[in-house]
């Protein structure tokens, strides 16, 4: 009768072996799962927010665009008239460089809002009703600058997704994920 031996060079695994593997395996693919689902939401709000700091850098544009200068007496000379709500921009029925209301980055402030698609695209009027199909509002002000208020404005636009901001709209109006926040002045130049 053969017996046989055993010789201690047995490959494979055993059962324990194998249930520590595959349970090691699934933590790792789980926390991957965890970090891919958190990458995703980071890309999200980085392409919502640099969005949105195009379309502010949009309207500081066609702010910083208006007359404010010195005409050739050296008169001041200020764009009041400009429709920066409607695009193209009207030369009529808007309030042009004059200074906003308080509050007007808080609140929908006719004359220093506008409302725009998922594409960027103006479909408001800058009325404080909120048309259907408004994926963004912007809101500015203009204020004359304390130091020297005949002569320098600050501009500020700020662009939301959001049309319930929570207390983001109390005292400095905070800068929400998803928002874009820019802030310069004007001086008047000679023409």
């Amino acid at each position: 009768m053969a017996t046989s031996r055993c010789n201690g060079n047995e490959s494979g695994f055993s059962l324990a072996e194998t249930i520590i593997a595959t349970g090691i395996m699934a933590a790792a693919i789980a926390g991957l799962g965890q970090l891919f689902a958190v990458s995703v939401l980071s890309n999200r709000t980085a392409r919502n927010t640099t969005f949105a700091s195009v379309l502010a850098t949009q309207k500081m544009e066609q702010l910083r665009g208006l007359t404010y200068g010195f005409d050739i007496l050296g008169l001041p000379l200020t764009d009041t008239s400009s429709n920066l709500a409607v695009n193209p921009i009207s030369p009529t029925g808007g309030k042009g460089l004059n200074a906003s209301p308080t509050g007007a980055l808080r609140a929908n402030t006719d004359g220093y809002v506008d409302y725009l698609d998922v594409y960027g695209k103006t479909i408001g009027t800058g009325g404080t009703t909120i048309p259907n199909g408004t994926t963004y509002i912007r809101r500015w002000t203009i204020e004359p600058l304390p130091t020297n208020p005949n002569n320098t404005v600050v501009l500020q636009v700020l662009v939301t997704r959001s049309t319930n901001r929570g207390t983001a709209n109390n005292g400095k109006v905070d800068r929400l994920p998803d928002e874009a926040r820019i802030i310069t002045v004007k001086t008047r130049k000679a023409t």
